[in-house]
């Protein structure tokens, strides 16, 4: 997505407490960008089941339609589990720059998760960038967006 289509988009972002401080770092660097970045937690380092937070986010990016979801755990597994458990979210954890471009142009990913244990500041950066400067390609990958779609009404 271009700049200009990233500023119509709202980010929830959401964190259990060991994808807090990544989190925090990742929404001040949103913010800076002059995205619309709404937090929905957690608040603290207290401990926090990671299922609560995704789930919260998931829902408002499918009760929103054209916004995103950013979501941080220690690895990002436990989070993107979570997420894809919910009807319509494609979430997709990504560890470099090009796992997220590929999910943004082949997978049309709705939902970004992070671990916050194992992504650098700068690569956190690197992929929020790509995040908001790929668009998805459609053509043969909608099609099979489709059947994703198909296979989770059954």
């Amino acid at each position: 997505m271009d700049q200009k289509n990233s500023e119509s988009k709202i980010v929830f972002l959401g964190a259990d407490h060991a994808g807090y401080d990544a989190k925090n770092f990742a929404l001040d660097h949103i913010k800076g960008l002059g995205i619309d970045a709404i937090d929905l937690g957690t608040f603290s380092k207290e401990g926090i089941d990671y299922p609560e937070i995704a789930f919260k986010v998931a829902r408002k990016v499918v009760e929103s339609n054209d916004h995103y979801g950013i979501l941080f755990c220690g690895t990002g597994i436990g989070m993107s589990i979570c997420a894809n458990k919910v009807k319509n979210i494609r979430a997709a954890l990504c560890t470099t720059v090009f796992h997220v471009e590929m999910a943004r142009k082949h997978n049309n990913a709705n939902i970004l998760a992070i671990g916050g244990r194992i992504s650098s500041r700068e690569m956190i950066k690197k992929m929020i960038g790509k995040w908001f400067t790929t668009e998805f390609e459609g053509g043969r990958h909608q099609r099979r967006i489709d059947k994703i779609k198909k296979y989770s009404e059954c």
